[in-house]
C-alpha cells in the first residue's frame, strides 16, 4: 500500500474527511431549493415505515436528504477502505452503518452479505428504515436479487429514491456518481412502494427485482427533468450476470 493511502486510510484523517464531507453536504442541502415529489410522499410513505429505501449506485451522497428528522436510518456500506469514509460520513449525518456488501457467487461471505443481511433484518425488525443500493458493483443499473430478498425476509416495502440537483458534478465512473454543488434547485422524488410476499417463488422475485429496477429508472428520470437535466446514468445500465447477488453498499 502507497504512503498517501495509508495517510488516507488512517483513522484520524478518515474522521476528518467524513466530518468535512457531512459538513459539506448540509451545505449542499440547506442552499438548494428541492421539491418533492408526489407533493405527499411522506403521507403515503409515513405509516409503512420502516421501509427500505432503494437508490442506484452513485446517486447515495445526497440519498440522506430525503430522509424525516425522526425516522431512525441504517445504510448498507462496504467494509471497503472507502466504505469506511462513507461510514463515518454518515455517523455525522445520523445514519448509522451496517457493514458489509452484495457480490457474487463465493465472494458474498468475504464481503460481509451474509451477516449485513442479517443485520438489516434486525434493523428493520427494530423500527430502523434501511437505505440500499439496488444494483452491485461494476454492474449498473441492474436490479440484484439483494434487495428483493430483503423485502421477502422482512415483509417491508422497497421505496425507490432519487435525490437530484440542477448544480451538480458527474464523475465519469462506472457508475456515473453525481455530488450535488450548492445554490441551485434539487429534486427529491419517491416512486411506487413494491412489496413481495413472503412466500414468493423464483418468478415472483425476478418479477419484483425488474419492477425495482424500473421504478428506480422511472424516479432519477423524473428527478432529473425537474431540474432540467438529463439522467448521466441512464447511459451505462449493463447486462446482468446469469446469477445476481445482492444489492451493495455505498
Amino acid at each position: 500500500m502507497s504512503l498517501v493511502k495509508r495517510i488516507t486510510r488512517s483513522r484520524p484523517v478518515q474522521e476528518a474527511m467524513g466530518f468535512l464531507v457531512a459538513s459539506y453536504l448540509r451545505l449542499v442541502q440547506r442552499t438548494n431549493r428541492f421539491v418533492m415529489e408526489p407533493a405527499d410522499a411522506y403521507d403515503r410513505i409515513g405509516p409503512m415505515m420502516p421501509v427500505i429505501a432503494a437508490m442506484w449506485h452513485g446517486q447515495h451522497f445526497m440519498i440522506h436528504f430525503a430522509k424525516r428528522p425522526q425516522d431512525r436510518a441504517a445504510s448498507l456500506v462496504s467494509r471497503s477502505g472507502d466504505g469506511e469514509f462513507n461510514a463515518i460520513a454518515l455517523r455525522h449525518l445520523g445514519i448509522r452503518a451496517i457493514r458489509g456488501s452484495g457480490a457474487r457467487g463465493r465472494d458474498i461471505r468475504k464481503k460481509g452479505g451474509v451477516s449485513a443481511m442479517r443485520a438489516m433484518l434486525r434493523a428493520l425488525a427494530d423500527g430502523e428504515m434501511v437505505v440500499m443500493t439496488a444494483d452491485i458493483p461494476k454492474i449498473s443499473r441492474v436490479c440484484g436479487e439483494g434487495i428483493v430478498t430483503l423485502a421477502q425476509l422482512s415483509g417491508r416495502p422497497i421505496v425507490p429514491v432519487a435525490v437530484v440537483t440542477s448544480r451538480r458534478i458527474d464523475f465519469d465512473s462506472w457508475d456515473r456518481a453525481s455530488l450535488g454543488l450548492p445554490f441551485g434547485r434539487g429534486a427529491m422524488v419517491l416512486g411506487e412502494p413494491i412489496r413481495v410476499p413472503r412466500d414468493a417463488d423464483a418468478e415472483a422475485l425476478e418479477e419484483a427485482r425488474q419492477a425495482v429496477e424500473r421504478e428506480l429508472d422511472a424516479v432519477h428520470a423524473r428527478a432529473y427533468a425537474l431540474v432540467g437535466s438529463e439522467d448521466p446514468g441512464a447511459r451505462t445500465r449493463k447486462r446482468a450476470p446469469a446469477a445476481l447477488a445482492g444489492g451493495s453498499g455505498a
